[in-house]
């Protein structure tokens, strides 16, 4: 009786939580090597692994750091998650859950932060994005990111098209000697659905100051788009609320439910280990 009472006390530790937070884990692992692994290949194309001063030559922001610091926490919490529940090592599963429970915290704090400072958050990003647009000639991941972002929001600049004054290239002033001058990237045009191949030059003189009275101020509303993009932002977060909500509930409930099985098999490992 005692062998068999043994047995059963040898087998506490759920092999369904184990392996399904192994399986849950390694995926994250994965993903995250990926993240990493495109992050890194993205700065070696630029040659900032050559050059890590160029890092911070930069003047606004390289969309390349959301694949290493994404890619990064990714990697970590799949290692510690997978090879702590394959191998029940509690330090590492508590480690696991002390992190997500740590990034959860960060999260839940900066959503209750953003709501209830919403104006310091609005001009934080009508910073950022002005920031961003002195720069937009800089790193091609920078220029492909803000184009992006214009065309998917029908808007240019932060608040209006003159924003683009901001850039040495785009700005309206007798010194600038660049072709671009007084005009708006092309991610600022109102697409012809006529066209086929994208018109690269479609935004060049819209802002000068002749166009503009020849045309009776019609030529930047018909050809460009006139709105900033803090504005489409908001709407956009308005109009898909919801959506928007459900993804950060989602992923919340994920991090809990990942914290539990962590826990649930660090109890397991603990009360199998009483036993011996």
């Amino acid at each position: 009786m005692s062998r068999k009472h043994k047995q059963f006390k040898g087998a506490e530790v759920s092999c369904c939580v184990k392996y399904f937070l192994f399986g849950f884990n390694i995926i994250f692992w994965l993903m995250g090597a990926a993240f990493l692994a495109i992050g890194l290949w993205a700065w070696a194309e630029k040659g900032v692994l050559s050059n890590l001063s160029s890092i911070t030559d930069l003047g606004g922001f390289d969309p390349v750091w959301l694949f290493i610091v994404v890619g990064g926490v990714m990697f970590i919490l799949g290692f510690a998650g997978c090879i702590g529940a394959l191998r029940e090592n509690t330090v590492l599963l508590k480690f696991f859950s002390v992190f997500l429970g740590l990034i959860f915290f960060l999260e839940l704090t900066a959503g209750i932060l953003a709501f209830v400072f919403k104006d310091w958050i609005k001009d934080q990003l009508n910073f950022f994005i002005n920031n961003n647009i002195k720069a937009y000639r800089d790193d091609i991941d920078l220029q492909n990111l803000i184009d992006f972002a214009q065309e998917y929001w029908l808007c240019c600049g932060a608040h209006r098209p003159d924003d683009w004054n901001l850039n040495m290239y785009f700005n309206c002033t007798d010194q600038n000697p660049s072709r671009e001058r007084c005009g708006v990237p092309f991610s600022c045009c109102v697409k012809d659905p006529a066209e086929d191949v994208i018109n690269t030059q479609c935004g060049y003189d819209v802002r000068r100051k002749g166009v503009l009275d020849r045309q009776n101020h019609t030529y930047i509303h018909t050809h460009i788009y006139t709105k900033g993009c803090v504005g489409q932002f908001e709407k956009w977060l308005q109009d898909n609320l919801i959506i928007v909500a459900g993804i950060f509930v989602g992923i919340a409930l994920l991090q809990i439910f990942g914290i539990c099985l962590a826990q649930n098999l660090v109890s397991d490992i603990k009360a199998v280990k009483a036993n011996w």
